[in-house]
């Protein structure tokens, strides 16, 4: 592989962007590490994923200070994923709200996620002694919940299944601004190890439908127009169409795991190789792409000796592929 496994050489932290994108509404970003949003409302403040560790999260809430100073009374989880999630302590909110699918992903698989995520991203799990254990959320809602942070009405949705079995978006109707989690996103890689690719297309369909003039994604710079938003919708659907066309040819030629990876990275980097994250990203989507093609229906269970064993065997296998192309 050209990289360290699973980003362990990206240890440079990224600048970071604080921006308002309508009255009240934030976006914390960080050039392809996980994103950040932040509602404030007449009484109180709404955080939407909230970093890594307790650490990490520090500097959201520093930035949250230097524009308000009402009580951050609710955390939102767009999904399960250990480097999304596991910060939520520090904000003392009185509410965390997840969506069913993710609370059933927390139950099932919340320690594993954690220990596998700590081994993949060094970097955004600083200072990990100071987690407190995997974040369970108080409020947990089937397919819809609507709150009133005073006159702001806030929309929060469970579309359909994509990046998780769980996906959740925050919606602000009235001001036409869209929290997407990754369910989209923007000049960086579509993490699909745990997702539901024929799925998420048609939950991608579903964000489009709701008109969002301005969107948060889960990696890259907040979109500021329709325009960008349509670009971040489209982009992520190319990069899953792909990946999974490519994938299910090779399964249904019979092809191995490996070939069917280099095949498939082969025909994405052109397009995607510039993407953050594709390198690390590309191993872990080409497994799931490849079970999901041969009929397994539910994500299998990635842990920290799984993650090792993937990373492996692909680079023995290039190992091999390149020793018998000297040898001939």
């Amino acid at each position: 592989m050209a990289r360290a496994f699973a980003s362990q050489a990206d240890l440079e932290d990224k600048p970071i962007t604080f921006e308002e994108l309508a009255d009240g509404l934030y976006a914390y970003t960080a050039e392809g590490d996980p994103n950040t949003g932040v509602i404030v409302g007449d009484d109180s403040v709404m955080v939407v994923d909230t970093q890594a560790t307790p650490k990490m999260a520090e500097d959201v809430i520093a930035r949250i200070r230097s524009v308000t100073d009402k009580p951050i009374d609710y955390v939102c989880l767009t999904h399960y994923h250990a480097v999304r999630v596991l910060g939520a302590s520090a904000y003392g909110a009185r509410h965390t709200i997840a969506s069913q699918g993710t609370y059933e992903l927390i139950v099932e698989r919340g320690q594993q996620d954690y220990e596998s995520e700590v081994g993949r991203f060094p970097r955004l799990f600083r200072d990990v002694s100071s987690i407190p254990g995997l974040t369970w959320p108080t409020l947990v809602f089937d397919r819809k919940l609507t709150l009133f942070m005073g006159e702001r009405e806030v929309q929060i949705m469970h579309l359909g299944r994509g990046h998780t079995r769980g996906d959740t978006v925050v919606w602000l109707p009235k001001e036409r601004v869209l929290f997407a989690g990754d369910l989209v996103e923007f000049g960086a890689t579509p993490y699909t190890g745990d997702a539901y690719l024929r799925d998420w297309p048609q939950t991608l369909a579903a964000l489009r439908a709701l008109g969002p003039e301005k969107l948060v994604p889960g990696r890259g710079a907040a979109l500021k127009t329709a325009e960008e938003c349509e670009a971040g919708i489209a982009g992520t659907q190319a990069f899953l169409t792909a990946l999974y066309g490519s994938v299910e040819r090779g399964v249904q030629a019979g092809k191995p795991l490996k070939e069917i990876y280099d095949a498939t990275f082969a025909a994405l980097e052109p397009e995607f190789g510039e993407w953050v994250i594709f390198e690390h990203c590309m191993p872990f989507d080409v497994s799931r792409a490849y079970d999901e093609a041969a009929g397994v229906e539910d994500p299998r269970i990635w842990t920290a000796q799984r993650d090792v064993e993937m990373w492996k065997s692909l680079e023995q296998a290039e190992k091999a592929a390149e020793a018998a192309k000297q040898q001939g």
